[in-house]
This record gives C-alpha cells, structure tokens and sequence, in this order.
C-alpha cells in the first residue's frame, strides 16, 4: 500500500500556481518591491499581494520594512528554507528523491576573474562584512570590493563579528562609490535600501542584485561588546554569499563554455 501522503506536500502546491512560480522566480534574483514585482510581472498590486502573503504563510517568502521609505517594503526569498521543503517534498514520495544540497561548482578560468561590488551607505558593516567572506568563501577565486554613498569609520563590532569568524578586517577602510565609477564589475550587490535609490550605474552593465538587509548599527544593541545585531547580519550575508557562489560559479561556466 502506497505510503504518500493524502495531499500533495505544501511546496508543490505553492509552486504549481503560474503566478507565486513567477514571484519566486523574480526573488531568486533578487529583493523585490511589490511595485517592482507588479510591474515586472504585468498583474495588478492586489492579486500579487494575495499570493505573497500566501509564500509568507508557508514560510518561504519573508519580508521588511524599507529602511529608505518606511512605507514601502521589500519581499526576500528564503532559498534555504525552500531547499528543505523541496527535499522533504521528495522523500515524500519515495526515500531516494530526498535532494542533497548541490556541491557548489568551482568557477572555472575564464579571461578574467569575477568581480562583484558591494554597497550600502557607510561602507562601515553590512558591505565590509560581505566583501570579506565573498573574499573567503570562494578561496579568492571572486575579486570582491565594497564601497558607500557616504562612507564613515568601520564600525569596532563589525570587526568583532568578523573576526570571531576568523577574518581580520581591522586594517581596511572605508571607500566612496564615486571611487568604482569607471571600473567594470560583473556584479553589483546592494545591501541597504538607501544606497539603491542613489547607486549609480557601472561600465559593462554588470548583473545587479539587491539584498534588503537592515543596518546593524541602526539596531538596538548595536553597541553591545557581545555584538548580536552584528552577529545576525554575518549570518544572513554568508547564507546568502554561499548561494551567490553557485550562481557565479554557473555563469562563470557558462561563460568559459562559450565557442
């Protein structure tokens, strides 16, 4: 007698659905406005927030206040929690469909190395973290820079932070946008919601992303030697990095792959 469940498991019903496909599709990318979700999917505000709320519901679709405008917000997809769901989703219908997590490619060498450039608006946490663990994480193989729209002194927890993970980013300083304008990168990553409204655009049209990540220090307990708030963001940007890396690590193949 067949053991699968009465009902199909939850993450297939959501993602059957053409419309909450699209918006997980357009999240994968990256952090959306519903405006920008609206507007790049051609259906009206209402039915895309009635099918958000129902990815919110299942867990795999967050979302945050802005910090440019508080009355917007910007929708985040969890890939983490999505890469559990379709995996119990699996196992559902047979122990051998369980999925593994996929072994992160290796970029192969192509005419030049990846860079990718960070920003927020201090260039003094979110970004500095990033550029440091993109650095480690990928052996050096990504040549990652960060900068800001008005740069200000590295903040001493994101440095604590830092290197309670090992990474020493005491000796590194903050960097003006304008200092990157006529360099080429093949991406650019922005970390806060002000910086996106004024980031300028870069030679080569590099692939840009958005990540709606709150800024640290603006949060309570930001000064606290323990540094949790802090602690918190490096979290959040190494999940994310880790997921980059496959993405660029695919391009990069694909590139290389090209006659």
């Amino acid at each position: 007698m067949s053991s699968a469940p009465a009902q199909p498991p939850a993450v297939f019903r959501l993602a059957a659905h053409e419309l909450r496909w699209r918006l997980l599709d357009e999240l994968a990318h990256s952090d959306r406005r519903v405006r920008e979700l609206t507007g790049s999917l051609g259906e009206p505000q209402p039915l895309v927030s009635y099918h958000l709320r129902q990815l919110r519901v299942a867990g795999l679709v967050s979302v945050r206040r802005s910090s440019f405008d508080g009355r917007d917000t910007y929708y985040s997809l969890d890939l983490a929690r999505c890469g559990v769901l379709l995996g119990d989703a699996g196992a559902a219908l047979h122990p051998a469909l369980r999925l593994a997590p996929a072994p992160r490619p290796e970029p192969r060498r192509s005419r030049r190395a990846t860079r990718v450039l960070f920003l927020c608006t201090g260039n003094s946490a979110r970004s500095q973290i990033a550029e440091a663990l993109l650095t480690d994480l990928s052996g050096d193989r990504v040549l990652a820079s960060s900068a800001g729209s008005r740069p200000k002194e590295l903040h001493p927890n994101a440095v604590r932070a830092m290197r309670a993970r090992g990474l020493d980013i005491s000796k590194r300083s903050s960097k003006h946008l304008d200092t990157f304008r006529a360099t080429r990168f093949d991406w650019v990553i922005s970390l806060c919601d002000r910086v996106r409204e004024v980031c300028p655009e870069f030679p080569g049209d590099p692939q840009t992303i958005h990540w709606s990540i709150p800024d640290p220090a603006a949060e309570p307990g930001s000064n606290d030697t323990t540094y949790p708030t802090f602690e918190r963001t490096a979290a959040e940007v190494e999940t994310r990095i880790r997921y980059l890396l496959v993405t660029i690590g695919a391009h990069t193949t694909e590139e290389v792959s090209r006659p």
